[in-house]
């Protein structure tokens, strides 16, 4: 099994800054790709973005594009989410994600591992 646990969510005012990061622990030699996804009230678990396992490959959501980066740390099996320019729409739990296949993942459903979220809010 893998243990996945954030950190970093907050309140911000918009325009602001948060850097949120996700610690594997477990059989992290079993991971390989890792996403970030968050969920609104109401609303289903998007995607967010998407590393590869060395990096060298990304993807973010057309909403967070130029503003989130995504990096990891195999060494610490950490990855992190660098948040900046926070909007409104940006308040949602964020949730880190793990799988088992090296190929980036879009949609939750291809995730084996999740954390348990941590909540970001972003005040007008």
């Amino acid at each position: 099994q893998v243990q996945l646990v954030e950190s970093g969510g907050g309140l911000v005012q918009a325009g602001g800054s948060l850097r949120l990061s996700c610690a594997a622990s477990g059989r992290t030699f079993s991971i390989y790709a890792m996403g970030w996804f968050r969920q609104a009230p109401g609303k289903e678990r998007e995607f967010v973005a998407a590393i590869n396992w060395s990096g060298s490959s990304r993807y973010y959501a057309d909403s967070v594009k130029g503003r989130f980066t995504m990096s990891r740390d195999n060494a610490k099996n950490t990855v992190t989410l660098q948040m900046n320019s926070l909007k409104p729409e940006d308040t949602a739990v964020y949730y880190c994600a793990a799988r088992k296949r090296n190929e980036l993942g879009f949609t939750p459903y291809e995730y084996d591992y999740w954390g348990q979220g941590t909540q970001v809010t972003v005040s007008s």
